[in-house]
């Protein structure tokens, strides 16, 4: 029996208006920034492989011990 996966989809959308003197080289431009400020780019990245919560916690451990490692250098 095959078993059910059920993915969660999320749909994302961004909404660009073209203006009149608007090619569509310059549209695509636009909503690309919009989509990167947004943080949908890095946010599909994210979702796109699977990370266990020890990789997540090292992580988030290890970037605290550079930035204290950081305020210990500027602060002398």
């Amino acid at each position: 029996m095959l078993s059910e996966h059920k993915k969660e989809v999320f749909f994302f959308l961004i909404i660009v208006k073209a203006g009149p003197g608007d090619n569509t080289d310059s549209v695509i431009r636009k909503f690309q920034k919009r989509a990167i400020a947004e943080g949908r780019v890095q946010e599909i990245r994210d979702r796109s492989v699977y990370r266990k919560p020890s990789e997540l916690r090292q992580e988030y451990l290890a970037e605290k011990r550079r930035k204290i490692m950081r305020a210990r250098r500027y602060s002398r």
